[in-house]
This record gives C-alpha cells, sequence and structure tokens, in this order.
C-alpha cells in the first residue's frame, strides 16, 4: 500500500487506541483498584515487548541500559500509576484533555534542563496552553462538586514525566532503535509491576466476574494501547512528516472525549472552551517546532 495512504489508516488507528486508552482505564478501575491497573497494564506490555523486541534487547549495551531504566520508570512506570489514580476520583475525557498538555511540559522542561531555546511563539503557545489548563481544572471543579479536581494534578505530573522522558530521548538515545527502547523500557519495570501487584493484595482477592472483566480491559490496554501502538507510531514516524506526526495530538481528546459522552460524563461549555484553549496552545508550539523540522529537512 502506498505510503500516502497507510499513514492516514496509523493516524486514525493510533487516535482510536490512543483515544480509547482513558476509558480502558476508568473501566478497568471498576474491578481493580488503582494499583493493579497501573502493575497489570505494565505487565501485560512488558510481555507482549519482551516476545517482539527480545533480539534488540539483546543488543543493549550497559551505558545504553543506563538510560532504558531512566526512561522506563520516566516515561511508563510513573505515568501508568499516575493516570490510574488520577481516574479514580475525574473523568476520563477530561484526563485525556489534560494529557495534551505533555508538548508544552516538554518546551518547559527542555529550556530548563537540556538546554532548548524558546522562541517567541513557543513562549505564547506555552502561556496559553497553561492558561487552558487552570481553566479546565477550575471550571471541572465547579461541574463535578463530588470529584476531587486536586488529582488533575496527577495528570499534568504524568504529561512532565513524558516531556522529561521526550528530552531524554533526545539528548541520551538517538543511538537506540524505538523497538530497543520500548522492549527495554518495559523489561526494566516488569520486576517492580509485578512486586506492587503482589502487595496490592490482589492474590488474595476472590475472582469475580467483575474482576475478570477489568483483566480484559487492562489486557486489552496493555498490549494493543501501549505495545502495538508504540509499533504502529515508529512507523508512522518514518512513513510521514512532523506536521502530520504530531496531528495525533489533536484527535486522541476528540475520541477520549466521544467515549466520555457515551458513558454519561457531564461537560459544561466553560469546559469544552478550556479544552480548545489547550489545544489551541498546543497547535502554536508545535507549529513553531514542525516549521523549524521542515526547514530542515527541505532546506529552506
Amino acid at each position: 500500500m502506498a505510503a500516502g495512504k497507510l499513514k492516514w489508516i496509523y493516524l486514525v488507528f493510533l487516535s482510536l487506541v490512543w483515544g480509547s486508552s482513558f476509558i480502558l482505564i476508568k473501566k478497568s478501575l471498576v474491578g481493580l483498584d488503582a494499583y493493579q491497573v497501573g502493575s497489570f497494564r505494565i505487565i501485560f506490555a512488558a510481555i507482549f515487548l519482551i516476545i517482539v523486541g527480545f533480539r534488540r534487547i539483546m543488543k543493549l549495551n550497559a551505558r545504553q541500559w543506563k538510560w532504558i531504566v531512566i526512561s522506563g520508570f520516566l516515561g511508563s512506570f510513573f505515568p501508568v500509576y499516575l493516570f490510574s489514580f488520577a481516574e479514580t476520583e475525574i473523568d476520563s475525557a477530561i484526563a485525556s484533555i489534560l494529557n495534551a498538555t505533555t508538548p508544552l511540559m516538554t518546551l518547559i522542561f527542555g529550556a530548563l534542563f537540556f538546554r532548548s531555546v524558546f522562541s517567541q511563539n513557543k513562549i505564547i503557545g506555552v502561556v496559553i496552553g497553561l492558561l487552558g489548563t487552570a481553566g479546565l481544572i477550575l471550571s471541572g471543579a465547579s461541574v463535578n462538586p463530588d470529584q476531587n479536581y486536586l488529582y488533575s494534578l496527577l495528570v499534568v505530573l504524568a504529561a512532565s514525566c513524558y516531556a522529561f522522558n521526550v528530552n531524554i530521548l533526545k539528548t541520551k538515545m538517538a543511538d537506540i532503535s524505538p523497538l530497543g527502547i520500548a522492549a527495554g523500557n518495559f523489561a526494566s519495570l516488569l520486576l517492580p509491576a509485578v512486586l506492587i501487584l503482589f502487595f496490592s493484595g490482589f492474590f488474595e482477592q476472590q475472582l469475580t466476574s467483575e474482576i475478570e472483566t477489568s483483566l480484559i480491559f487492562v489486557a486489552i490496554l496493555g498490549i494493543v494501547g501501549t505495545g502495538i501502538a508504540m509499533i504502529i507510531f515508529n512507523k508512522l514516524v518514518q512513513i510521514s512528516d512532523p506536521v502530520f506526526t504530531t496531528s495525533v495530538t489533536y484527535t486522541i481528546p476528540i475520541v477520549a472525549l466521544g467515549w466520555g459522552i457515551l458513558d454519561g460524563e457531564i461537560f459544561s461549555s466553560w469546559q469544552l472552551l478550556s479544552a480548545l484553549v489547550i489545544l489551541v496552545g498546543v497547535f502554536i508550539v508545535n507549529r513553531s517546532r514542525n516549521l523549524i523540522a521542515l526547514k530542515k529537512k527541505f532546506g529552506a
């Protein structure tokens, strides 16, 4: 199939899978607690990626393993548990929208710790995005007084972990294949996840139909939403330009919002406006980065 058609298939697939991840977390929490959802998600993803990427793992050297482990905890371990705990209190669609602040956090951490340079457009985009984030949290707290919107900060913290990890990937791990990174990440996280699951009391529980259903949801989340989606995204990066690739940032919240509405989640006009403000900020930030990338690519 031609790359032009294939990239659209990949984009739609990633939008549906990653946009559905937030409702899958919510459904997994029906029969499992946050520790168990996070642990099983890592375990299922680890088993899949180790099988697929075993040969790449065996080629990693000691220096590479150092950054693999750091990247694994920042880019996967902490965010997985943070999202699970966040969705015990806030709606899945809200979590997906707040997750869209990752590009904003990437720029902030890049400037603070990795000597990245801020352009005027990037500063404007970050400010707009953060204002939208504050608006979304405050408006959500008034619309859903029964939910503890302080848990929204866990999503922002997870986005910060993603952002820090992106900068590590760019500066320390350029010589490692994407599959090697992914498989190595989850191989290093498998034992800690198993230990957390053990101490969560899961093995002392009686298996019920509710728990079995939650395990199915979290298995889909780990294998499809993490393992397969990561491989597809890497392929999308290879066959498309930066502008097209980053467009998934905008489609994920749309899918998640649709699932949230179908599941009976309530949104106010202020929440939707705040979500739009966040996406505008992300768009401004991405436009600045993508223009630079395209100029380098085409020698402009």
